[in-house]
Parts: structure tokens; C-alpha cells; sequence
């Protein structure tokens, strides 16, 4: 099959930018995708993560408190999965827990384990909601951390730095 088309990112003449998001070995390099396949699998697992955690939160206004953590945290989990057809697993794990970050890292990841405790543990919607919003603050500063003066930037404007 021919790669023509709007959707296909290589004919652009090498519009997809040198980024060191393709440097090294993705975790797919086994299956050997193109940089334009990587980037869509990256862009589906963000859609399909996404989507997860979109239908999680409707059965949680459905009364389904177990069904609404499994789903967003699979939609969580899925949106992480991701960033293997960018950077490779093994990477993103090293990235995740350098030290300007690991606060975040530990905090993102302990949070996803307590929206389970207060789904299932402890059947409590509303702590429930509290460790997703403490779970989606973390990643925020954990991405945050990827580009440069963010977090001052962020702390100065909510008056905080």
C-alpha cells in the first residue's frame, strides 16, 4: 500500500521535527515503526486514555464508584503507555524519577493507587474525586518539569513564588 494522503506525516518532505523524543530505541523498535506510526500510536493511546477516563466518569455519575476507577485508571495507565512509541519505556522510567521530578513521580503514582483504595477500600466518591484531582495536580507538575521556567512560571502567577 502506497503511503499517500493528508495523514501521512513522512511525505511532508521531513516536516516531523528532530526532537530528542526520537533519539535512542523506542520500545517498539522490534517491530520497526516508522517516526510517523510511533506518533500514531502515541496520539491513539492519548485518545483511547482519554476516552477511558471520559467513560469512567460517567458511569461514576451512574453510581458506579468500582467501574469509574478501573476505567480512568486505565485511561491513566493507557495515556502513559503512550510515551513507549515516543521515547521507549526503560527512558521514560529513568526520566520519570530523576530527581527534579520524582516528588511528582511518587505522588502521581501514589495517587493512582488511592483512587482504587477510596473506590474499593473505603466506597467514597467524594475521596475518590479528591485523590483523582490530587492525581491530575501531580502530572500536571510532573510535565511541568519538562519545559523550562514552567514551574516557576506557574508558581509566581498563583502567587505562590
Amino acid at each position: 500500500m502506497a503511503n499517500k494522503g493528508w495523514f501521512n506525516l513522512e511525505a511532508a518532505g521531513g516536516a516531523i521535527p528532530e526532537t530528542h523524543f526520537f533519539e535512542g530505541d523506542s520500545a517498539f523498535k522490534f517491530l520497526g515503526l516508522s517516526r510517523t506510526t510511533r506518533l500514531y500510536g502515541f496520539g491513539g493511546c492519548l485518545v483511547v486514555g482519554f476516552l477511558l477516563s471520559i467513560l469512567g466518569s460517567v458511569v461514576l455519575f451512574l453510581g458506579q464508584l468500582g467501574s469509574f476507577a478501573i476505567l480512568y485508571v486505565m485511561g491513566t495507565i493507557v495515556s502513559l503507555i503512550g510515551t513507549g512509541f515516543l521515547i521507549g519505556f526503560f527512558k521514560q522510567l529513568s526520566l520519570m524519577f530523576k530527581p527534579v521530578r520524582v516528588v511528582a513521580t511518587f505522588v502521581f503514582l501514589g495517587s493512582i493507587g488511592l483512587v482504587f483504595v477510596g473506590a474499593f477500600v473505603l466506597r467514597n466518591e467524594i475521596l475518590c474525586l479528591v485523590f483523582v484531582i490530587i492525581e491530575y495536580l501531580a502530572y500536571t507538575w510532573y510535565t511541568l518539569s519538562y519545559i523550562p521556567y514552567a514551574r516557576a512560571a506557574v508558581t509566581k502567577a498563583v502567587g505562590l513564588g
